[in-house]
């Protein structure tokens, strides 16, 4: 089995999790942008508050859409988890995430195991090749 890529594996993730959310909460994210640094993952994603939680916002419950947001995140947090898994074949240790309600964004760092089996290693950056035992 070949390898992929770093970038291959960033195209699925940003991919798979812009779908997720289009099908979970029912917001298509206008952009979402995926990037591995050593041993994490960070995907941000750019209108990916839902209408409902605008709705609230728009009505001065801020506070309310802010709960919202916050228990959502708690709720998808293992769904993400298992879908980064998935992708890069690898155990996720830890997903932290968050929302702004005023930027309309959110992110998602998801702290890995180990590097993910790539055939380009070279190209994720921080990670220290001399460290790495065949």
């Amino acid at each position: 089995m070949v390898r992929p890529t770093i970038g291959q594996l960033e195209r699925e993730i940003s991919q798979r999790i812009g779908s997720f959310y289009n099908a979970q909460l029912g917001v298509r994210p206008s952009k979402v942008i995926c990037h591995c640094f050593d041993k994490q993952i960070v995907v941000t994603l750019e209108d990916s508050i839902t209408l409902v939680e605008q709705a609230l916002v728009d009505g001065n419950l801020k506070k309310l859409a802010e709960e919202v947001r916050v228990n959502l995140n708690k709720i998808i947090k293992p769904q993400i988890k298992t879908l980064i898994e998935e992708i890069i074949d690898t155990n996720v240790i830890d997903v932290i995430s968050n929302s702004s309600l005023a930027t309309n964004r959110t992110g998602i760092i998801a702290i890995l195991e180990q590097l993910p089996a790539v055939r380009n290693l070279e190209a994720i950056p921080k990670v220290d090749l001399n460290s790495i035992k065949d």
